[in-house]
């Protein structure tokens, strides 16, 4: 049996942005180029951990709008790769950023091992569900991806009509799952959305901490999906 702490672990509840996909940073340098902010995509890429970490802050989250910590998101990862832009420049590739995420979907790269880690854990008897805050265009997405149907359930909270850090976006899963919440965990890659909301609902919580930014925050960390198997002894 999986466990986590010395505790039985029957589900786990897994995050989609910064833990089953990651942004298309090609697609994301193009947009900006085409705004005239030139920075190559992998610079991009070696920024993001830093600027998401500067975000995962309880009050930036409470005062900000999704779009509101998408134009923050993207000025921050573009200060952190050492380049300044301008306001109007940084509105506009915001812009056409979420008009193409929600056209078709930005959140595409799949980091390496996520899948094999879910094919684990289902191997090993685990029930799997979707926690995203997320809008309904994901449920394709991942099913273009292959992810979709390796999950019990996809929790969206675009469809659920709550998103985390709300304790009821996760007891609505465990309910569609028949988990109770101190039999589950969740996995997610924001502590103040997804570490709050999960224990607020009575889950575990595991953060993935890419780059080893949240070292002091009181929780169990991982680099990637990757490393979950392993932590829970499969």
């Amino acid at each position: 049996m999986p466990t986590l702490d010395d505790r039985e672990i029957d589900a786990v509840l897994v995050d989609a942005g910064g833990v089953l996909v990651d942004p298309n940073w090609e697609l994301i340098c193009d947009l900006l180029a085409a705004e005239g902010v030139d920075v190559p995509a992998a610079e991009l890429r070696a920024a993001e951990p830093s600027a998401k970490r500067e975000l995962d802050d309880a009050t930036v989250i409470a005062r900000t709008s999704e779009t509101d910590r998408t134009d923050s998101y993207l000025a921050r990862v573009l200060r952190h790769a050492g380049r300044r832009a301008e306001g109007a420049d940084i509105e506009a590739a915001s812009a056409a950023m979420s008009e193409l995420h929600h056209r078709v979907g930005v959140w595409e790269v799949v980091p390496s091992g996520a899948v094999g880690a879910l094919d684990r854990l289902r191997a090993a008897g685990l029930r799997l569900a979707l926690a995203s805050n997320a809008d309904a265009l994901l449920r394709g997405k991942l099913a273009e991806l292959g992810i979709a149907h390796r999950f019990d359930n996809l929790g969206i909270s675009a469809e659920l009509g709550v998103e985390k850090p709300d304790p009821r976006f996760f007891t609505t899963i465990l309910d569609a799952l028949g988990v109770p919440p101190q039999r589950a965990l969740h996995v997610g890659d924001l502590y103040e959305i997804d570490v709050v909301g999960a224990r607020a609902a009575g889950l575990h919580a595991i953060l993935v901490d890419v780059a080893d930014l949240s070292a002091g925050r009181d929780v169990p960390r991982i680099h990637g999906l990757h490393e979950l198997p392993a932590l829970l002894g499969i």
